[in-house]
C-alpha cells in the first residue's frame, strides 16, 4: 500500500499494490497493521474503524454534503464499480485548512482509497453510469445528529464535474440544504 499526501494533511490517499494477470486481479485493501504504518508515517493517530457500508448510485446522483456533529466518523472510501469526484470539506473550527476542500476521482480503475477523518464534511457525484462505493466509519451512523452542507454554497465553490445543462440527482434531504 502507498500512502498518498494530499493538500489537506488530514485528508489521505491510499494506493493498494495489484498483482494483475490474465485471470484477473488480486490487491489487499485493508490491513490494521499496514495502515498503522502508513497514518504513523503521515504523522496521523490511526482509526479504529466500527462500520462498513456499501452504497450504489447511478450516473448523475450527487450525495452530501454530510457530516455528524456528535460521533463524527472518519471514512475510508473505495469505489468496487464505476467512478465517482469525491469531496471532503474542512469544517474544524479552528483548523488551518477551515473551509477548504480537497476532490479525488475514485474509480474501479485506479483503486484508490481516500480517507476523510472526522470532522469533515463528505459528498460525491457520480461520473459513470452507476458505482458501487463501500467505506468504512471511525463511529456509527446516527442520523439524529447528522447534517447536510449545500452541494452548491458559493463560499466553498466546490468545482463539480457537472456538465452543462445537467441537473444533480438529489435527495430530500440534500436539496433542502440548498435553502
Amino acid at each position: 500500500m502507498k500512502l498518498i499526501p494530499t493538500s489537506i494533511p488530514d485528508v489521505l490517499l491510499f494506493e493498494p499494490q495489484v498483482f494483475g494477470d490474465e485471470r484477473g486481479f488480486f490487491m489487499e485493501t485493508f490491513r490494521q497493521s499496514e495502515f498503522e504504518s502508513l497514518f504513523t508515517q503521515a504523522g496521523c493517530v490511526c482509526p479504529t474503524f466500527v462500520q462498513e457500508n456499501m452504497s450504489r448510485s447511478q450516473k448523475h446522483v450527487l450525495r452530501g454534503l454530510h457530516y455528524q456533529v456528535q460521533q463524527a466518523q472518519g471514512k475510508l472510501i473505495r469505489v468496487t464499480a464505476g467512478s465517482i469526484f469525491d469531496v471532503a470539506v474542512d469544517i474544524r473550527k479552528g483548523s488551518k485548512t477551515y473551509g477548504q476542500w480537497f476532490s479525488q476521482v475514485l474509480s474501479a480503475d485506479n483503486k484508490l482509497q481516500m480517507y476523510i477523518p472526522p470532522g469533515f464534511a463528505h459528498g460525491f457525484y457520480t461520473l459513470s453510469d452507476y458505482a458501487d462505493i463501500i467505506y468504512k466509519c471511525t463511529d456509527y451512523y446516527a442520523p439524529e445528529f447528522e447534517r447536510t452542507l449545500a452541494w452548491n454554497d458559493p463560499l466553498l465553490a466546490i468545482d463539480w464535474p457537472i456538465a452543462q445543462g445537467i441537473e444533480p440527482i438529489l435527495s430530500d434531504k440534500d436539496r433542502a440544504a440548498m435553502a
